[in-house]
């Protein structure tokens, strides 16, 4: 499978925690979670992509684990890829999760496809 199922659960339990109700889709090689019809976070091979928005961008860099997302070859602002020594602790997790609901709310809607994913 091209993403870790271990970490894609911790997410799953998570945001259930949290009551956000989400949409699972497959895409980019991994899993990612939507929330309001909006990628909000996300999971390639066995790292979390973390869609934090460029205020937060900079800050994120300097912690453990994150670097800059460069999926197709440059740089995305806003995104950053968390590497597993950064998600390693529950409370890292939760973190990052937040940060990523934090900016939800001001995220641009993707395009929809109509009849995908599954609603949680």
């Amino acid at each position: 499978m091209a993403f870790d199922e271990y970490l894609a659960e911790r997410v799953r339990i998570n945001l259930k925690e949290r009551n956000i109700s989400t949409v699972e889709k497959k895409m980019m090689g991994g899993l990612c979670f939507m929330v309001d019809d909006k990628m909000c976070v996300g999971i390639t091979d066995n790292q979390l992509m973390a869609r934090i928005g460029e205020e937060a961008y900079a800050d994120a860099l300097k912690k453990e684990g994150c670097k800059k997302m460069d999926f197709t070859g440059r740089e995305m602002k806003g995104f950053v890829y968390v590497q597993p020594d950064g998600i390693d602790m529950d409370s890292d997790l939760d973190y990052w999760i937040q940060l990523c609901l934090d900016f939800n709310p001001k995220a641009k809607s993707s395009k929809k496809s109509k009849g995908s994913g599954n609603a949680d």
